[in-house]
C-alpha cells in the first residue's frame, strides 16, 4: 500500500489543489454521483487550522482519482484515549457517510465556542474516515471497485452456519457479498486497518463506531463477534459501556447487542481488527461498535423505495434524511464523553467476572 500522504489544512492549499486538478466533467460527475465527497471537501476547506487531514490513498474511477480521507480533531498524543468514527464502507449505504459528515461539521463548528469540547480535545483525539469506499458510493454499489464486499473481505471464517450468499461467498464477484481473494485485504480495508493500528498504539482506550444501514426496524449498536456466537474475551468493558449508556440515556431507542444474535458472517473486518489489536489476552482496550440504522422503517413509511436499490438502504424523503442526521447525535456525543472519561467507568480487573456473567445472562443464554 502506498505511504500515507499527510496533509494539514493550515494553509488549505493541498486540498484546494486536489480539487482544482479536476476537470469540469469530473466536477459534474462528483456533484451528481458523489455529493458526499463534495460536501466533505467543502467542510475541510472551511475548517482552516483546526483539523488535520490525511489522504490515505486514492482509488481510481476511469481517469478520476477518488481520495480516501482521514480527518483528525484534537490532540494526538501517547497515552490518550481515542475515538474513531467511520462511514461509507458499503457504497450503497450513503446515509452512514452523511451521518458522519454531519457530525464532523457539527463538532468543527462547536470547537469554535464550546469550552467543554475544547477541553476534551486537549486530552483525546477523534478520527473520522467518512467515505471508506468512494468508488462503491459513486457507482451506488455495496461492493468496492473490485466487486468485493469490504465487510466480508477479512481473513476470518465463521464458526457455524452462515446465511447462503449473505454470509459471504466466493462463487462469483458478480454476486453481492463477494469475499475477494482468500487471504487478501482490499486497499480500502488495508487503509482502515492501518488507521486502527495507529490509533491503538499507546492508547488506554480506543472506541470505534462504523455507521451502516440496511437491517431491521430498530436502530442497533452491534459489537463483535459476527463470525461466532460465543462471547469475546473482552466482553466486560462492552457490558460496562452498555450499562453506562442505559443509565445516562434511559429513554434511548437503540438495541445494544452482539451481531451474532441475528446471523453469522465470514470476513467481518471488525472481528478481524478486534482479534488482532486486542492482543495480548489481557489487553481489552479496543471496543469496535457498529451503528446499524433500521432502514426497514424508511421502506415501511414509503413503500415506493422498494423500487430502487438505494431506497432499501437510505431515507429518500428529505425530512427523513434530516431527522436521521439529527437522531444519532446523542449517541455520538455519548461516545465522545465515554472515551474522554474512560477512567471513571472502564472496569477494573476484579470487576470483569461479574460483568462477564451479566453479559452471558443478557446476550448468550442459549449458547
Amino acid at each position: 500500500m502506498n505511504q500515507i500522504l499527510n496533509i494539514t489544512t493550515k494553509d488549505n492549499h493541498s486540498v484546494s489543489r486536489l480539487i482544482e486538478k479536476r476537470t469540469e466533467a469530473h466536477r459534474h460527475l462528483l456533484k451528481n454521483k458523489l455529493p458526499e465527497l463534495v460536501e466533505l471537501e467543502r467542510i475541510l476547506l472551511q475548517a482552516k487550522d483546526i483539523v488535520t487531514v490525511r489522504i490515505n490513498d486514492y482509488v481510481e474511477h476511469e481517469d478520476l482519482k477518488l481520495p480516501i480521507y482521514t480527518i483528525e480533531l484534537g490532540n494526538f498524543q501517547p497515552a490518550q484515549p481515542r475515538l474513531l468514527i467511520v462511514g461509507g464502507v458499503h457504497g450503497i449505504e450513503r446515509i452512514g457517510s452523511r451521518v458522519v459528515i454531519a457530525l464532523l461539521s457539527t463538532w468543527i463548528q462547536r470547537m469554535g465556542w464550546e469550552k467543554s469540547l475544547q477541553h476534551c480535545l486537549e486530552n483525546m483525539s477523534i478520527t473520522f474516515v467518512p467515505i471508506v469506499n468512494p468508488k462503491g458510493m459513486l457507482q451506488n454499489t455495496r461492493s468496492n471497485g473490485n466487486h468485493v464486499d469490504l465487510m466480508r473481505n477479512a481473513p476470518i471464517d465463521a464458526e457455524g452456519k452462515v446465511p447462503f450468499l449473505i454470509g459471504g461467498q466466493r462463487i462469483s464477484k458478480h454476486i453481492s457479498w463477494f469475499r475477494g481473494s482468500e487471504g487478501s485485504l482490499e486497499k480500502e480495508n488495508q487503509i482502515l486497518e492501518e488507521v486502527v493500528n495507529r490509533l491503538c498504539q499507546d492508547s488506554p482506550l480506543v472506541i470505534s463506531l462504523d455507521c451502516h444501514s440496511g437491517f431491521g426496524f430498530r436502530d442497533r449498536v452491534w459489537f463483535p463477534y459476527a463470525y461466532r456466537r460465543r462471547p469475546m474475551k473482552g466482553i466486560a468493558p462492552i457490558m460496562a459501556l452498555k450499562l453506562l449508556w442505559d443509565s445516562g440515556y434511559p429513554n434511548h431507542q437503540y438495541i445494544f447487542e452482539p451481531q451474532s444474535n441475528h446471523y453469522l458472517t465470514h470476513g467481518d473486518f471488525w472481528d478481524y481488527c478486534y482479534k488482532k489489536f486486542s492482543l495480548p489476552p489481557d489487553n481489552h482496550n479496543f471496543i469496535p461498535l457498529t451503528l446499524e440504522m433500521g432502514s426497514w422503517n424508511w421502506v415501511k413509511k414509503k413503500p415506493s423505495q422498494l423500487l430502487s436499490m438505494e431506497g432499501l438502504f437510505n431515507p429518500m424523503a428529505h425530512h427523513r434524511q434530516q431527522r436521521t442526521l439529527r437522531r444519532h447525535l446523542p449517541l455520538l456525543d455519548f461516545l465522545r464523553h465515554a472515551t474522554f472519561s474512560y477512567s471513571n467507568w472502564f472496569p477494573e480487573k476484579d470487576q470483569f467476572n461479574q460483568l462477564r456473567q451479566m453479559a452471558n445472562s443478557l446476550w448468550y443464554r442459549e449458547n
